[in-house]
This record gives structure tokens, C-alpha cells and sequence, in this order.
């Protein structure tokens, strides 16, 4: 019955188990509310952004910083001396200043977006592979309770169900991980956008 009280206590603690807490979003897994998309007024209160929005592309000295300052991997601190640095040796700095606040605004919605996409995606197939270890249970009771028992029967799918319950506690761990990226994103976009403004003036 071991195996049993394992399967029944993951699916439990999962959160795959339980309803999705805003129905428009049955895949969001995460207890942070579901926001697709980082609005620009709730991150930035400087001057319209107007044609920085498709042009910052075309520079190429924003689009390297735009990509080094979205990197997860680049400290805080850096990203935000690169950006002093940057705007202190501009020519035109409100220009240079909404191209690459349009850009990191581009970069880190897209991110945000892929990594809620993957989450979405990881969660359907959690609530799948729940399904599955449910129906596996049931049928690992009816063998344990068959006469004559089959204990080869009643073994290989024992160790089936340890095996599944394993990946599935697994893959909890990192969904809950993965949870924290969309808000780390949020903030990173705002504290840059926070010290762009304040480099404008």
C-alpha cells in the first residue's frame, strides 16, 4: 500500500489536481495571477514612445544593449550602469532613451510570454500524467486484491507508478521555480525603466 499513499499524497500536494483559479486560464499553474501582457503605462511614465517602438531595431548599438540588459544572467547593478553609461554618452539622449526603453519593453514581453506559454504547456501535460497515475492506482488495487494475486503483475506496475509519481513530483518543482520568472521579468523592466527615466532628466 506503500505505493499507493505515495501516489495518493503527490497528486494531493499537486497543484495540477486543483482547479485552475481564474477559469479563463485552466492551464495557469501558478498562484500569481495570470497577466499576459505587461502594459507600457504600468512601466513607463516618460514621454510617448511613438516610432521607437518598431525603430529600435535598427540600431545596432541598442539592440545589443537591449539584448544584454533582457539576460537574466546580466546582475542588476550592471544592467543598470550599462544603461547610465550608455545614455551619459549619448548625442540625443531622449531619443536614444525611448529606443532602448521600446526595445527592453519588446524583449522582456516576449520572454515573459514564452516562458508563460511553456508553463501553460508543462501544466496540460501535468494534469494528463495525473489522469494517468490515477488510472494506474485503481488498476494496481484491483491487482492487489485479485485471488490468486499476480505479484509479478503487481510489482512491474508498482514500480511503474514510483517511477511516473517521481517525474511527476519532479516537474512540480520546477513549474513552482518557473512560477517566479514572469514577476522577475516585471520587475526587471520596471527598475530599467525606472533608472531610463531618471537618466533622461
Amino acid at each position: 500500500m506503500k505505493v499507493l499513499a505515495m501516489v495518493a499524497l503527490a497528486l494531493a500536494l499537486s497543484g495540477t489536481t486543483a482547479r485552475a483559479a481564474d477559469p479563463r486560464y485552466p492551464n495557469w499553474p501558478c498562484t500569481q495571477a495570470k497577466v499576459p501582457e505587461i502594459s507600457l503605462a504600468a512601466v513607463w511614465a516618460g514621454p510617448a514612445l511613438d516610432d521607437a517602438e518598431t525603430k529600435w531595431k535598427n540600431d545596432a548599438k541598442i539592440t545589443a544593449l537591449v539584448a544584454k540588459l533582457s539576460a537574466r544572467k546580466t546582475p542588476m547593478d550592471e544592467a543598470e550602469k550599462s544603461v547610465k553609461d550608455f545614455l551619459a554618452a549619448s548625442a540625443d539622449k531622449t531619443t536614444n532613451a525611448k529606443l532602448l526603453f521600446a526595445g527592453l519593453f519588446d524583449t522582456l514581453n516576449a520572454q515573459r510570454s514564452q516562458v508563460m506559454n511553456g508553463l501553460e504547456r508543462v501544466s496540460h501535460k501535468q494534469r494528463e500524467a495525473a489522469d494517468k497515475i490515477r488510472e494506474e492506482a485503481i488498476q494496481l488495487q484491483t491487482l492487489q486484491g485479485a485471488t490468486p494475486r499476480d505479484e509479478a503483475k503487481v510489482e512491474a506496475l508498482s514500480n511503474d507508478l514510483i517511477w511516473k509519481t517521481r517525474i511527476f513530483e519532479d516537474r512540480n518543482k520546477v513549474v513552482r521555480f518557473v512560477c517566479e520568472v514572469p514577476t522577475a521579468i516585471d520587475q526587471r523592466l520596471f527598475a530599467l525603466g525606472r533608472v531610463i527615466q531618471q537618466e533622461m532628466e
